[in-house]
């Protein structure tokens, strides 16, 4: 193991870097929402989020788009959450369309399943449980000795934030998740809830 990078494997998301893409960013809310342990190329990632809720919404990851021949697998470990999928228009030039989704997906996974996620699309995943919901995946992380240009493709955050977060909030209703629409959103063309209540 090259241990020059140890400090660089793990990160954290918090509350202030969160609010820009949740349903309510002045409600109260945990000071870490996740935490994460890259593995960079050789080893997966590992992300392990809190259990808890702000103003109705569960705790979630920020999300991203995949951009270029870029896929990606999530082994859910521990727990049980929300994997949300989006696919979003995109420009003549190849640009994300922010605000027209083309697909949308609810997944509803615990330990012992695989998610795919495809090239195009974007995840999020949601922490709907009472414990640690805990994921591994094999996205190859850079770190300083890396050179992005040998790589398929690369993540886009920036959409989502533009967005306030994806098509759907997962929040809690009688105790259980449902979706609520992010009114940000001008067209949503194909749905799959997976099951799931849409308030």
């Amino acid at each position: 193991m090259d241990f020059k990078f140890v400090g660089k494997h793990f990160a954290q998301k918090t509350f202030e870097q969160m609010k820009e893409v949740l349903m309510d960013p002045k409600a109260n809310a945990p000071e870490i929402f996740y935490y994460m342990v890259r593995g960079g190329i050789d080893q997966r990632n590992i992300t392990v989020w809190e259990p808890g809720k702000v103003g109705g919404e569960y705790i979630k990851s920020y999300g991203h788009y995949h951009i270029g021949d870029l896929n990606e697998t999530y082994w859910i470990l521990f727990g049980e959450g929300v994997a949300l999928l989006q696919k979003t228009k995109l420009n003549n030039d190849g640009k994300i369309v922010p605000d027209e989704a083309l697909e949308f997906r609810a997944i509803k996974v615990k330990a012992g399943d695989i998610v795919k996620i495809p090239k195009g699309f974007g995840h999020v995943f949601v922490n709907t449980g009472r414990t640690f919901f805990v994921t591994a995946d094999d996205t190859d992380v850079l770190f300083d000795d890396e050179t992005p240009q040998k790589y398929p493709g690369h993540t886009d955050y920036e959409a989502v934030k533009k967005m306030q977060g994806f098509a759907y909030y997962v929040i809690e209703e009688n105790d259980l998740p449902a979706l609520k629409k992010n009114k940000n959103y001008k067209s949503i063309l194909k749905t799959d809830f997976g099951g799931l209540p849409v308030l």
